[in-house]
């Protein structure tokens, strides 16, 4: 594919240029994985628009009320997703440390979680211990009434989830949010916090 057709690929999608550079990418792999298989005889070059600058992205307070709402929206995935954005907004975790909780790891009456993973190898990305904030403890409560000790906090009927991606990308094309993913929680979360530290003038709580 020469430039000018890729152009004219990216103006057609009307999506961002990190959108058409992921799918012409995708392309791109599988003409190489055809033509290793030796199911074409030639590479084709496949043009991708250049890398766009690293966007600053983090959620407002309407955004974050706009994709709680449509989580809630989806009956598939009402019962577990809007507990992860609230774990992520608030508890400031990653995408795994949150699918990987237990319920043995919350303490409700002591107002703490632990991200920290029974048994698990300790590595430089040791997650964090973190009071529960007033926003979120409500919700685990409820939530808690519907699982046991050694259950995940996260689940779909019991069960624990791979991952959320598909619920997430659905909820945020509803919400119409454009360039969020789960990880924007996170930052989401260390921006708020920065941004209410400021305003009291002392140092923002650590996310590890």
């Amino acid at each position: 594919m020469r430039g000018e057709t890729c152009q004219a690929f990216t103006k057609a999608r009307a999506r961002s240029a990190g959108t058409v550079r992921r799918e012409l990418g995708v392309l791109r792999a599988a003409i190489n994985h055809a033509h290793r298989s030796g199911r074409l005889t030639r590479v084709v070059f496949v043009h991708l628009p250049d890398r766009p600058e690293p966007r600053d992205r983090w959620l407002t307070r309407k955004e974050a009320a706009a994709l709680l709402r449509a989580a809630l929206a989806e009956p598939r995935v009402r019962l577990y997703l809007p507990l992860f954005i609230l774990l992520g907004l608030y508890g400031g975790a990653r995408k795994e440390a949150i699918l990987s909780l237990r319920w043995s790891q919350v303490d409700l009456e002591g107002g703490r979680i632990d991200f920290n993973t029974p048994g698990a190898r300790r590595t430089n990305k040791r997650r964090a211990r973190i009071p529960i904030p007033a926003k979120l403890l409500g919700h685990l409560r409820q939530a808690s009434m519907r699982g046991t000790e050694l259950g995940f906090v996260i689940n779909d009927n019991g069960k624990r989830l791979a991952d959320v991606k598909r619920g997430f990308a659905s909820a945020c094309r509803r919400a119409r949010l454009d360039g969020v993913s789960p990880h924007i929680l996170r930052h989401t979360c260390a921006t708020w916090l920065i941004s209410a530290a400021s305003q009291c003038g002392r140092r923002p709580a650590s996310l590890e």
